[in-house]
């Protein structure tokens, strides 16, 4: 799906949009070693999820001045950082996340099993 840009849009406006429209966003700057490792993580599970990667204008709106990068949400939700989602996923809880918003499908979890097999 491609991402649709409005140049009128403002920044804040433009981060909702796509919270809303993406099941699975990650918010991330390209230079960032927790980025790539929340990325791959979720690559591992069998998630591709949406990357946005910021500039400094768009950082201010994803994290209002307080959250740092990256930040993922799931289901229009956020979930935090990489610690967060390193706490999901070993407390079970991620992948039942997101299965729930659609992002993972029970077919992906048994390709999985089986290649782990």
């Amino acid at each position: 799906m491609a991402l649709a840009i409005d140049v009128a849009e403002s920044p804040e406006m433009r981060i909702q949009r796509l919270i809303s429209e993406n099941p699975v966003i990650i918010f991330s700057r390209s230079s960032c070693c927790m980025c790539h490792a929340m990325k791959k993580l979720l690559f591992t599970v069998g998630v591709h999820p949406t990357v946005i990667e910021l500039d400094e204008d768009e950082i201010t709106a994803v994290n209002n001045g307080g959250a740092a990068l990256p930040t993922l949400y799931i289901g229009g939700t956020s979930v935090g950082g990489l610690e967060n989602l390193v706490a999901l996923h070993l407390s079970g809880h991620l992948e039942p996340k997101l299965k729930e918003v659609g992002a993972l499908s029970l077919s992906d979890t048994a390709i999985k099993m089986i290649n782990v097999n």
